[in-house]
This record gives C-alpha cells, sequence and structure tokens, in this order.
C-alpha cells in the first residue's frame, strides 16, 4: 500500500482505482492479473477497491461483505453495493483527481460509479499496482482448441452469418468482440486462459462482409483449423485498429474498455451498446441442450455419491472443508468428459455456510461436526457442458427452526421450478416468487435468486438472470440456476441449487441429485410441493440407479423414496 501511494504523489493524483478484472472483462482472472487480491487480500471474483492517501475501500455486493470483512477488513473499509456507492464514501469539498487504468474499465461504468461532485477522473496509461508488483506470477500460454459443429449444433460460419445479418441491419461497417466468451461461441472455440473458465482471450473484428480479424497471441492460435482467419498478435492490436479511419463501429458496451473506445472514436463514427452476441449465446440450441443433459447425469453421478459417502462417514473419520472438497473433486475426475472445476468450490460447515462465497483455507479450515449443517456448491467443466450445483446437508442437525427455515427455501425454489413463464416474463418476476415463504417471517438472502449458464463456457453468463433488477425477458433454450438460500451469519447458511432450462415456458430440471430430506419440515409443504419433490426424486433415481454399486443403490433408493 505505501508503493501504491508513492506513486499517488508521482502522477500528481489523490487516489486510484483497482477492479478485480483484467482488460478482457472476464469473471476470473488468472493469478498474473489479479491486482486486487494482491493490494487488498479478497479473493472474491467481483470487486474493486479505491486507494487514497489515508483511506482505503472496498466495494463489493452481498455475496461477497462477509467474506471480504474476514479477508481485510483490517485494512480496507468494505462497502456493500447496492446499498452504497463510491458517491456516498467519497465526499470533499475540494478537488479529488483519481486515476484509473484505462483497459481495465469500460466508460458507462466509470460514469455510473464516479458521476461525482469535485471528483475527476484521471487515465493512466501504465498500471500502478503492476509498478510495484515485483514476484507477479508469471502468465502461462496455452493454446487455444476447437469444438466440432457437431457437438456446437452450429458451425461457426453460420454463427458469423447471423451477426453479419445484424451489423448489415443495423447500417454499420464493424462489430468489434471484447468479450472472450462471445469469441468462442463464434468461433466454436475454447481456451485456458482463466481458471473455471474455457474462454479464449482475445479481441474478434467482424465486418459487415463476414470477413473476421481475430487479435491473440500467436502462440494459442496455431491449433485452430476450423475457421478461416485472419490473425494478428495481440500486441499490435492498438497499431491495427488505429488504421480505421471513417467507418461505422459496434462497440460492445459491456466489455469494450475506455482505451478502446477513445482510441476508435478519433477517425470513426461508434455506436455503443450490448454485444448481440450475449443474446444468441444464451438460447441454446437442441445439440447443446441435449449435451447438457449427458453432463449433468455425470455431474450427478459424482456429486451423489459424494453426498452418501459424507453421510456414512462424518461421524467416523475426520473429515474437514478441504478434505471433502478434494474427495468430491476426485469423484468428479472419475467422470467421462470431465476436465476442470467451473469455479471455486464453496465447501462450509456450520458457521463458514454462512459466508455465501466461501473459500476454505488452511486457516478456516473446519472439522464437519454432528449437529451442524454442510453447505457445498461445486460444478463441473465437461467437454459437452457446464455444471453448477448447491447442496445442504444435515449432519444430524435437530434444530426446528433450522428445519423450518430450510423449508422455507424448498419452497421458494419449487415456486420457480414450478414457475409458468409468459411471453413477457423477466427474471425479476421469478425471484419475487422465490423470496415469497422466507418474506413470511420477515427474511431474506443478498444475492439473486439465479444466473445464466454457459454451454463449456462461464458459469455466469446473461443477459437473463432471476433477480430483483433483470428485465430480460425469458425465452426457450436458455439456461439458469435456481438457488434461492438463507444466511445467519455466524451460524449456518442453507441453499438448493439446480440449474433448469427452458422448453415450451417452463422450467425443466438438468441437475440430477437427492435434496437432503432429513431438513424439510412436512407439515409446511402443501399437496402441489411434496409432489414436486417425490416426483424430482423418482427423476434422480431412475437416471442415477445404474451408476451406483450395491451399497450405493440402497442409499439411493432412500434418499429419494417419497417424503
Amino acid at each position: 500500500m505505501v508503493g501504491i501511494r508513492k506513486i499517488l504523489k508521482i502522477y500528481k493524483i489523490d487516489g486510484y482505482i483497482i477492479p478485480k478484472n483484467d482488460e478482457y472483462f472476464n469473471e476470473y482472472v488468472p493469478p498474473s492479473k489479479d491486482r486486487l487480491k494482491y493490494i487488498s487480500g479478497f479473493s472474491g471474483s467481483a470487486g474493486f477497491a479505491i486507494i487514497f492517501k489515508n483511506k482505503n475501500y472496498l466495494f463489493v455486493d452481498g455475496r461477497y461483505t462477509t467474506q471480504a470483512r474476514y479477508e481485510c477488513g483490517k485494512k480496507f473499509k468494505i462497502v456493500n453495493i447496492p446499498n452504497k456507492f463510491p458517491k456516498d464514501v467519497i465526499k470533499s469539498n475540494n478537488k479529488i483527481v483519481i486515476g484509473f487504468d484505462p483497459k481495465l474499465h469500460t466508460e458507462k461504468q466509470l460514469n455510473h460509479l464516479f458521476n461525482i461532485k469535485n471528483v475527476t477522473l484521471k487515465p493512466i496509461y501504465k498500471n500502478l499496482v503492476d509498478m510495484i508488483w515485483l514476484n507477479k506470477p508469471k502468465e502461462i500460454i496455452k493454446p487455444f482448441f476447437s469444438i466440432s459443429s457437431k457437438n456446437a449444433g452450429l458451425t461457426s460460419t453460420k454463427k458469423i452469418k447471423k451477426v453479419r445479418d445484424l451489423i448489415i441491419k443495423n447500417k454499420l461497417d464493424y462489430l468489434l468482440v471484447t468479450a472472450p466468451e462471445n469469441i468462442a461461441w463464434v468461433l466454436n472455440i475454447r481456451g485456458r486462459d482463466t481458471l473455471h473458465s474455457p474462454v479464449p482471450n482475445a479481441k474478434l473484428l467482424i465486418s459487415k462482409n463476414g470477413r473476421i480479424n481475430l487479435f491473440a497471441n500467436p502462440k494459442k492460435i496455431r491449433n485452430i483449423k476450423n475457421i478461416k482467419v485472419q490473425n494478428y498478435d495481440e500486441k499490435k492490436t492498438d497499431i491495427i485498429l488505429n488504421f480505421l479511419s471513417g467507418k461505422k463501429i459496434w462497440l460492445d458496451s459491456l466489455s469494450c474498455s475506455f482505451f478502446y473506445k477513445k482510441l476508435l472514436i478519433k477517425k470513426n463514427e461508434i455506436v455503443e451498446k450490448i454485444d448481440p452476441i450475449y443474446t444468441f449465446k444464451s438460447i441454446k440450441n437442441n445439440t447443446e441442450i441435449k449435451n447438457i443433459k449427458k453432463s449433468h447425469i455425470h455431474d450427478g453421478v459424482a456429486l451423489t455419491k459424494f453426498l452418501f459417502w459424507i453421510k456414512k462417514n462424518f461421524k467416523k473419520k475426520k473429515i474437514t472443508e478441504i478434505s471433502a472438497e478434494k474427495k468430491l473433486e476426485s469423484l468428479r475426475r472419475m467422470q467421462p468428459a470431465y476436465k476442470f472445476p467451473s469455479f471455486n468450490t464453496i465447501s462450509g460447515s456450520g458457521p463458514n455456510g454462512a459466508i455465501i462465497h466461501y473459500r476454505a483455507s488452511l486457516k478456516t479450515n473446519r472439522i464437519l461436526k454432528s449437529g451442524e449443517l454442510y453447505l457445498v456448491d461445486s460444478g463441473g467443466q465437461y467437454s459437452f457442458g457446464t455444471t453448477d450445483v448447491t447442496r445442504t446437508i444435515s449432519l444430524d442437525n435437530k434444530s426446528n427452526y433450522i428445519k423450518e427455515i430450510y423449508t422455507r427455501v424448498l419452497k421458494g425454489h419449487i415456486a420457480v421450478s414450478n414457475f409458468k413463464i409468459k411471453k413477457n416474463s423477466t427474471g425479476s418476476k421469478v425471484d419475487a416468487k422465490a423470496r415469497k415463504f422466507l418474506k413470511k417471517i420477515k427474511l431474506d438472502y443478498p444475492h439473486g435468486t439465479g444466473h445464466g449458464v454457459g454451454y463449456f463456457l462461464n458459469v455466469h453468463e446473461g443477459p437473463q438472470s432471476l433477480s430483483k433488477k433483470n428485465h430480460v425477458s425469458l425465452r426457450n433454450g436458455m439456461i439458469l440456476s435456481n438457488e434461492p438460500g438463507y444466511y445467519k451469519e455466524g451460524n449456518f447458511g442453507i441453499r438448493i441449487e439446480n440449474l433448469v432450462h427452458i422448453k415450451k415456458n417452463r422450467f425443466k430440471e438438468l441437475t440430477i441429485a437427492p435434496i437432503e430430506k432429513n431438513l424439510i419440515n412436512k407439515k409446511i409443504l402443501n399437496i402441489q410441493e411434496i409432489k414436486w419433490i417425490n416426483n424430482y426424486h423418482e427423476k434422480v433415481k431412475k437416471n442415477l440407479f445404474k451408476f451406483m454399486n450395491l451399497e450405493e443403490k440402497k442409499d439411493l433408493i432412500e434418499a429419494c423414496s417419497p417424503i
């Protein structure tokens, strides 16, 4: 921190913004680009810090406030977005100049967060964190790879044509694709540039003629053979784009940085709005849905075997959060086409379960104890799908209070699953249904009810989500999570999560794994809810039975028996 403050004086600024993201705006960043963690110690996947001469602020949303207090509350004042924004904490009668790296922010984001009286933002073309980060991890170069059109369900040529048609319709010359996940979709390629998402860090220029220019590290391109593409070294992106003149260019308002907008706007007409590929990508085709269902069977086998193992062994042997996480990962690795986790596994027992995006460490690692709850939120990347599932497990918990809350969370989960989607239904309407039963006893949870999910891509994907402020229409082919919960800080956490896809205007279950019955208070369920649970468990048993050994088959029959 001292090093940053010395540099503030050199650049004549009062503060400096450090975001979680790198220049590609992915959810997960490689260790070599995780500047926020280096400065603050905060390991969550979203947030930003502002370093001033005398104070430090860390801004995070409700998923991370508890975690942030534990990890860096002594050095940083933790601010919960959206309850408070920078304008609520940066107040001064004097003029304040705050610096930022123009490649790590969009202009839209900066205007939203820092439209503050007496505050001036100053772009600084050298990253100040990099200037003091002496032992930065080395970037690991891994080649991109193709996925077949047979597995993608649509050739890259046809996908490019869909994009090209929209460029022409909008009377533009180019679309600059700056989100790696969208490049992955349109070119049917994947990469290993982040730990949990198979995205290819690159930029892509698509012309109204269908010509494509890809900007990426040449070492990453050598295995790509399914597309004809003019490739440029990513280090020369600035030079190549600078040659564009007198063109009408579509920039993505979510992922095109302040830097590239200013570069292109000098000589061109800019139209800044959301990249249309986000919507194309969110509607999964029949091949993708078929393959995703297959990945959930494999994932369900691993998770279900893990649930049985926990139940049988937590009293007999010392199982910790970390050893449990490793056991689940070992079971996933035994499944066909499994690649790697789709995010950091959340393995939280007792009070650690109340930390929404908890990550077990040697410092926090707890033993699973009788009488408590154990929350495990995990997922896998398979060569034909992405999974994400949460189960809350009773370790012989007897609390009627906890059972009531768990059952109300489950009622919200079922309400989402049974929601009848109409023409203009949005995620905000579904979110309200999920919270209804907790709100009756004046409880709630500080995160959305669900997020979109990619196809062997990002586990968190837009534009759709089940959240209070999402007004995107829900459409057939979309995949979402359904994950209401409740968290009592210092005591326990509860979350029940399945992935669903939309078919014929109804949510259809993708996740195949038993739901904890020992925490259900049947008295507060209605007939339809009991029927839903029994039907779901019958589906689980039918799909997983043949994959279980003799003892596990008995466990599965019991776990899926009617309530």
